[in-house]
């Protein structure tokens, strides 16, 4: 059921998917001009990176490594008796999601903090204060949890094939490897959400807005095609405008087409374009937080 669904929705908005396309890329390459033309040095960004890996290291993110491979390897063991002969399926499915909830959490609990947390303890005057500019305070704080969740994420796949190979769970390694690595980009994307509620906002309330952005990412595809459905042309053009605005998250969740093989999985130039669309919405929320921090005063 799952299936047939996502793959009527892309049916039914191909001709939607162009247009948050161009959009993005519209609004992206002209606040990008604006923001870019400031100097930027490599150096203190990858300098702000590395203290912020360290930090969330330092917060034990990494336990959530042992508690996915103690759930994932006694689920393994103890479904056969229970499934029913469903127990590859289920375990290959639950191996994927386990990836992408403890992503999820890192990111939204991490990330709303990154920059509000400096805010809150005015250690953000100490920073601004060096000759660092906003911009690579953004972009440092960025590519620093995305490191994190990189690492995360590469240690979680190694025990999640650990497991299917032990189990002797038939896999299709290509396949599992494309959609954890569309879950890396989706979690990258939402960093860069986080980052950009944290300048503004209180950390609770980044939170929140943050897994709003999350499920409506989901849903927007839905949202269009209820829309559709809909005789109110009111609701019609909000549906619509929800989508163009909100970034469309189900381009990047391959997760359960990827449990059967390379068959399922959008071609080629698909998979390039999902590619493009998660890179140019990150760069349009990362240049819309750079503009809005830049006015702050402190």
């Amino acid at each position: 059921m799952r299936l047939s669904h996502t793959q009527e929705a892309r049916q039914t908005l191909t001709c939607n998917l162009d247009r948050p396309l161009t959009w993005i890329v519209k609004a992206a390459y002209f606040i990008s001009s604006i923001i870019l033309t400031k100097t930027m040095s490599l150096s203190r960004i990858w300098v702000i990176a590395i203290n912020v890996f360290k930090e969330v290291i330092r917060d034990r993110v990494l336990y959530l490594i042992a508690i996915y491979a103690v759930l994932l390897f006694a689920i393994a063991a103890l479904l056969p008796d229970v499934a029913a002969g469903a127990e590859e399926k289920i375990t290959l499915d639950l191996g994927l999601a386990g990836i992408h909830i403890l992503g999820l959490v890192v990111t939204v609990f991490v990330g709303t903090g990154l920059i509000n947390k400096e805010i809150e303890k005015r250690t953000v005057l100490v920073l601004i204060s060096k000759p660092v500019s906003r911009l690579e305070f953004i972009l440092g704080k960025h590519v620093g949890l995305s490191a994190v969740l990189a690492v995360l994420m590469t240690l979680l796949t190694a025990i999640y094939l650990a497991v299917l190979i032990i189990n002797e769970i038939s896999f299709t390694l290509s396949s599992l490897l494309i959609a954890v690595f569309f879950t890396f980009l989706e979690m990258v994307l939402l960093t860069a959400a986080a980052l950009l509620f944290g300048v503004f906002t209180s950390s609770l309330l980044a939170t929140l807005l943050t897994i709003g952005v999350y499920l409506m990412g989901h849903l927007s595809q839905d949202i269009v095609a209820f829309g559709k459905l809909s005789e109110n042309a009111g609701f019609q053009r909000v549906a619509n405008g929800m989508y163009l605005i909100l970034p469309d998250l189900e381009r990047l969740n391959l997760r359960n087409e990827a449990v059967y093989g390379m068959t399922l999985l959008p071609s080629t130039p698909e998979l390039i374009g999902h590619f493009a669309y998660s890179l140019l919405y990150i760069a349009l929320l990362l240049s819309i937080s750079v503009a809005i921090f830049s006015r702050r005063q402190f």
